[in-house]
């Protein structure tokens, strides 16, 4: 038999329909309170892409898109505090509402640092929209505006999230097996 990543998959976390229902709700949210505003949607890649994708479609209100790859893990698992941008937006943001798009809000030192690199930019607003949030992990308190989903101290894949940059393409997020990424069963 051939291998299927799903076979990686412990559990499904969140279901396609889940995922779908959440980013309506936060859509709608975000047209809300972005009417005429405008904004700039930033999207921290790689794992945020699906998401924003997504989101974006549900957001009735003029915005504009840009990208920016900004890392604090490497190639590991964990944080390693020191936070590199990689690729930065292109668009300038002085007087500019800001909505973060992430992935997942883990120890939160990323989007801190990466909050007050925009703030000194020139940035008008900075809102945080995250699709999920580990609370547990946290060493940085972050202001979430707009949070999908809280979550355990789980490894989670698909929908955008990666481990080794494999399983971004499942279409819902699951619990990755231990012994996929060296833990403990």
């Amino acid at each position: 038999m051939a291998y299927q990543m799903q076979d990686d998959i412990r559990e499904v976390y969140f279901t396609e329909q889940q995922l779908a229902d959440k980013v309506a709700e936060l859509g709608a949210r975000i047209t809300a309170d972005y009417r005429d505003k405008n904004p700039l949607v930033i999207s921290v890649l790689k794992g945020s892409y699906v998401f924003m994708a997504d989101l974006t479609r549900k957001i009735d209100t003029p915005c504009n898109v840009d990208f920016m790859v900004v890392s604090s893990y490497g190639k590991g698992t964990k944080t390693t505090g020191e936070v590199q941008i990689i690729k930065d937006i292109e668009q300038p943001i002085d007087g500019r509402d800001l909505l973060i798009v992430e992935d997942i809000l883990d120890s939160g030192v990323t989007l801190s640092y990466l909050m007050q690199v925009l703030t000194a930019r020139g940035a008008r607003s900075i809102r945080l929209c995250t699709l999920l949030s580990k609370p547990s992990r946290r060493k940085v308190d972050v202001k979430v505006d707009y949070l999908g989903f809280e979550i355990p101290d789980e490894f989670v894949v698909g929908y955008g999230l990666d481990y080794a940059e494999k399983y971004r393409n499942l279409p819902y997020i699951g619990i990755l097996k231990p012994h996929v990424y060296g833990g403990e069963e």
